[in-house]
């Protein structure tokens, strides 16, 4: 017999981790992409290609991390955390190349 920690019901556990790799998956590609083009030493157009090629391996790498043996929360913010982190550094850095 097994015992769940959680008072959820497995289907609501399973749309959490689905939408935790859809869309936490697609935030945390977009902000890798974002960062990546703001500082890799190419030209613009050469960074915005490379990190949006590598973002399709971080993508694929968050929804396995979505699925894995954690907690929902846990995989939530395995998610959301590194993409505000990457986003905001990214805008940040990519404002300060802007002005020249």
């Amino acid at each position: 017999m097994t015992s769940r920690s959680s008072s959820a019901p497995a289907s609501l556990l399973l749309l959490s981790r689905v939408a935790a790799a859809v869309l936490g998956g697609y935030a945390l590609a977009s902000a890798t992409a974002i960062f990546l083009a703001s500082v890799l030493p190419a030209s613009r157009a050469e960074g915005v290609v490379a990190g949006m090629q590598l973002s399709f391996v971080v993508y694929t790498l968050a929804v396995i991390w979505a699925f894995s043996p954690v907690s929902p929360a846990r995989a939530w913010a395995g998610l959301l955390l590194p993409a505000a982190v990457l986003a905001g550094l990214g805008w940040s850095l990519g404002l300060r190349g802007v002005g020249g």
